[in-house]
């Protein structure tokens, strides 16, 4: 999964940028209304996480905008303000969810996953494909009912494939849910992929010659 956090507090952003590493979430983080503006013009992303007082805007009129032209990736709302109105104002105008400060990041994690398994259609807490199943919450591989061990990053990306079953998805797609935008290498996901296959079935994922690659449901 990987996230963009819109959020102007330096040190609350680097503890939540830290804290979703540690649970296998990459988070780009960026700090103004403006900047925010243009992130999602060429970067694709699982989630948002959207503070409200910015110090060039309001994080309202930039979830209005979002929604207005078309942008329907989760957005979590964080604020400070614990008024009601504000709170039932975000949500009415596209917020999936709203989250006051302070919060424990442990419930910011739980509402991430939730929402976007739910964007992917994916209601509980546990994924089936054929003969692959993945459990969200303690985050374990099965293939041919045999635990699977993969390493975060092989992890997260059979994760995208989960959340995007039955939908090609290009290198340039993949390398931008999984990684930063200082982390991608030359051939990191063809590496990667390689190895999920070695690990469970070299059909379980396949290219998409000039496009990509497809997650396929094999038993």
């Amino acid at each position: 999964m990987r996230v963009l956090l819109v959020e102007d507090n330096q040190l609350l952003a680097q503890g939540v940028v830290l804290s979703l590493a540690k649970e296998g979430i990459q988070v780009d983080h960026l700090c103004s209304y403006n900047q925010a503006l243009a992130a999602l013009d060429n970067e694709d992303f699982s989630a948002i996480i959207l503070d409200l007082g910015l110090p060039d805007g309001n994080g309202e009129d930039l979830l209005k905008h979002w929604r207005k032209a078309g942008v329907s990736l989760p957005i979590i709302v964080l604020t400070a303000n614990t008024d009601f109105d504000t709170r039932l104002n975000c949500l009415d105008i596209g917020a999936d969810d709203y989250l006051s400060k302070p919060f424990d990041v442990r419930e910011l994690v739980a509402r991430l996953r939730a929402i976007v398994r739910r964007q992917h259609g994916l209601d509980n807490n546990q994924f089936s494909f054929g003969a692959l199943t993945i459990d969200f919450t303690r985050c374990e591989v099965h293939f041919r009912e045999q635990l699977i061990n993969l390493p975060r990053r092989e992890y997260q990306l059979l994760l995208e494939f989960a959340q995007s079953a039955g939908r090609v998805l290009t290198r340039s797609q993949l390398e931008q849910l999984t990684y930063g935008w200082d982390e991608v290498g030359s051939n990191s996901i063809e590496v990667h992929i390689h190895h999920l296959r070695k690990k469970m079935a070299s059909e379980l994922i396949k290219t998409v010659r000039g496009i990509g690659y497809i997650l396929a449901e094999i038993q």
